[in-house]
């Protein structure tokens, strides 16, 4: 198995997080039931909905 010749700097390191924090969020998707954005494969987060069916109850701040 290949082994690093070198450990990565944390300045090295640093500068690649940093290019990714740039990135616009692509992967983000629209909940079907509300229509706000909710990441895949997850329940949304604003109605509770998960793959057509009621997963948590949300409680809002009135």
């Amino acid at each position: 198995m290949a082994v690093p010749k070198r450990k990565t700097s944390k300045s090295k390191t640093a500068s690649r997080k940093a290019q990714n924090m740039k990135k616009p969020i692509a992967r983000a998707s629209s909940c079907s039931q509300c229509g706000a954005p909710a990441m895949p494969h997850r329940a949304c987060p604003s109605c509770g909905y998960y793959n057509g069916r009621q997963v948590l109850t949300v409680v809002t701040e009135d």
